[in-house]
């Protein structure tokens, strides 16, 4: 190891919460843990942990120990990945984070065929809700991130971003199912309704939509889990509101049905693919990221051939705009 073990034992206790519990996935002594704090508190001069009674929490002069500490083992890992790769082209690993519905909807298929094309690139996928999704990745524990309703955040530089449009999610044998075309919002809201939770970003979406509408609306569940939602409605509880691309399997199954709403009353779920500022991609991310983008393109042009994104939108403009803001952010 070209770096302390102090390193590795400081990290693992930011996520377990406590030295018992790090030590166990060390399969270390926790007396060997908490002597490597001791011994950095010491040189450091200041407490790293606040000690409580259940368990640990970084002071002020920890939080910027664990972000260089993990500077260092992200910058070490790619060390090994780029020596790996003198050896074995195209070898290395992606680490990404994403929303569930995304990584249960279009990302298993494109994460198939990507590893068959790149056998000797390993993917470390992890989900997050969509107020977390970001978090992994400002704080260098993933490479890139891909969510929905990610704002503008100093640290993160974006790689790319897809404006989709939110529509309506029915059963095969729906009434409203049968019928083409866009959906009038005011015929959705006469039926029994499984939406987000109220507060999520997903619902405040929602609700923008539903605002014009002169009648009630009172869903019989609401819930922050889009797989639920879209369980529910394959059950026939209720109609949703979701984006194409968190259903296209089901659509593609011809489990569910997706109908866009009107023109007026179309709202938008951006979606970012985004990376940590000043933190350069290597190879084997550089790669991903060209696969995924150009995936990504090609369901915007298959869900605008369904009419489920309007046809006038183009990559490069309003559906998909890529974009370097490494100097706007």
């Amino acid at each position: 190891m070209l770096h302390s073990r102090k390193l590795q034992y400081i990290n693992e206790i930011v996520r377990c919460g406590s030295i018992r519990k790090a030590a166990a996935r060390l399969n270390v002594a926790s007396s060997a843990v908490n002597r490597q704090i001791l011994a950095l508190e010491d040189e450091l001069g200041a407490p790293i942990f606040e000690r409580l009674p259940r368990g640990l929490r970084l002071t002020a002069a920890g939080e910027l120990c664990v972000e260089h500490i993990r500077d260092v083992l992200k910058n070490y890992e790619k060390l090994e990945s780029r020596i790996r790769g003198l050896k074995m082209p195209q070898a290395g690993k992606v680490t990404l984070v994403t929303t569930v519905g995304l990584a249960a909807g279009p990302l298993p298929q494109i994460l198939a065929r990507f590893l068959e094309s790149h056998p000797r690139v390993r993917i470390q996928l992890r989900n997050d809700g969509g107020s977390t999704t970001i978090n992994p990745v400002l704080t260098g524990e993933v490479d890139i991130g891909l969510g929905f309703n990610i704002p503008a955040t100093p640290g993160i530089r974006t790689l790319a971003n897809f404006d989709v449009p939110v529509g309506v999610v029915l059963p095969p044998g729906h009434p409203l199912s049968h019928e083409a075309g866009p959906i009038d919002l005011a015929d959705v809201v006469q039926e029994k309704l499984v939406l987000a939770q109220s507060g999520t970003s997903l619902r405040n979406i929602i609700d923008l939509a539903l605002a014009p509408v002169p009648l009630p609306v009172e869903p019989v569940l609401e819930t922050n889990s889009s797989e639920l939602m879209k369980q529910l409605v394959k059950c026939g509880v209720g109609l949703t509101l979701l984006n194409p691309l968190d259903v296209i399997s089901e659509c593609r199954a011809g489990e569910l049905v997706f109908r866009p709403l009107l023109e007026g009353q179309l709202r938008h779920q951006p979606m970012k693919l985004f990376a940590r500022a000043r933190a350069p991609l290597d190879a084997a991310t550089s790669l991903f990221v060209e696969y995924l983008m150009q995936e990504l393109v090609g369901l915007v042009h298959e869900l605008q051939g369904k009419g489920h994104i309007p046809a006038g939108e183009k990559p490069g403009e309003r559906a998909l705009a890529m974009r370097d803001e490494d100097q706007r952010e």
